[in-house]
């Protein structure tokens, strides 16, 4: 009982080494103060809880899904909706964040009723589908969500006696953080849980699951739900952060894709891999391509018209080599679940 109970701690040692390096950007930028970090990183974070949904449902439960970015659009525009003061709402930050979480979580419940019973590639056809149907609606339901323009202005975090603004990324870095430590406990809570037993087994061997008195329909359900919801989280920072949602187009196929690499690349089924893996991807493509294309340029080598000098335009080849390299070299990813998959 004492090793079974021990499991539901706050963090394990990894997460907690990810944390703390993710805590400790701000003090990077004290050190070089060029950089800026703390606000490209908080794409970092968005990203990671975005990806640890799809870790739910992709990891943990055996499903591929293709249209997570759906989801996040969806939180985005329901927290526009519910906070943005051209609307009746104006339910606040906080709010707006849990109540976007609970219409991502309904939508995960609307999608994986009628397709609980299709796997691999009928199941990812469906879910790319669900997320260009998303899109489409967005995009055409103007009177609601105003088209390509985008809902705004929309609130940043609020806390008693401090200010968030364009000119505090630190503070806002720091409340992005926080939102995914919360994220990371629920998580590695729900792995250790009954419903997270069941998801294993259910990804292991449906028909054993079945003969062992686990439904598996359910247990799917309720991983398209929680994933949907930790998506629509996500989706929400990333309006609030930008002050509006975007348009639709922003919410497409490569924003699903990129969350699938982070779980790839980080570690099926892994929590801290998923942390490891946005910050990889992420940080490649938010920090280190635009650092060296700006490194480059003041040194007089390429410019931004030279497609082919600037590291920026190269991202999606790196994408691609790192997913083939991960898959030759290391297919767990880079921090091995001990619940992966194994064939």
């Amino acid at each position: 009982m004492a090793a079974a109970t021990s499991r539901f701690s706050l963090f394990s040692k990894g997460q907690l080494v990810v944390l703390g390096l993710l805590a400790s950007t701000p003090l990077i930028d004290v050190a070089m103060p060029t950089l800026r970090l703390s606000a490209p990183m908080r794409t970092v974070v968005t990203s990671a809880i975005i990806a640890l949904g799809l870790n739910i449902v992709v990891g943990w439960t055996g499903l591929l899904n293709l249209g997570i970015a759906a989801f996040a659009a969806l939180g985005a525009y329901a927290f526009g909706i519910l906070t943005c003061e051209i609307y009746p709402f104006q339910v606040g930050f906080w709010w707006g964040v849990l109540l976007a979480g609970a219409v991502g979580a309904f939508a995960g419940w609307l999608l994986g009723a009628p397709t609980l019973r299709l796997r691999g590639d009928y199941l990812a056809i469906v879910t790319l589908g669900f997320g260009e149907i998303v899109q489409d609606g967005l995009k055409n339901l103007e009177a609601i969500t105003k088209g390509t323009q985008g809902i705004n202005p929309l609130p940043a975090p609020s806390l008693p006696g401090i200010e968030f603004s364009s000119e505090t990324p630190v503070r806002w870095f720091y409340a992005y953080l926080a939102i995914l430590a919360v994220v990371v406990f629920l998580c590695r809570n729900l792995e250790f849980s009954r419903l997270g037993r069941q998801w294993f087994a259910v990804r292991e061997d449906e028909l054993a699951a079945r003969c062992m008195g686990i439904q598996p329909d359910k247990a799917k359900l309720k991983a398209f739900a929680i994933g949907a919801a930790l998506a629509a989280v996500g989706g929400a920072l990333i309006a609030s952060q930008l002050s509006s949602t975007g348009e639709p187009a922003n919410y497409d196929f490569q924003m699903s894709i990129l969350a699938l690499c982070i779980v790839i690349v980080g570690g099926i089924g892994s929590i801290t891999g998923v942390m490891v893996g946005a910050i990889v991807m992420v940080g490649l493509n938010n920090v280190v391509l635009p650092i060296a294309t700006q490194s480059l340029q003041n040194a007089g080598i390429g410019s931004t018209q030279n497609v082919l000098t600037s590291p920026d335009n190269y991202k999606f080849l790196l994408f691609g080599l790192a997913l083939v390299l991960m898959m030759r070299y290391r297919p767990d990813g880079i921090i091995h679940s001990g619940k992966a998959v194994r064939k």
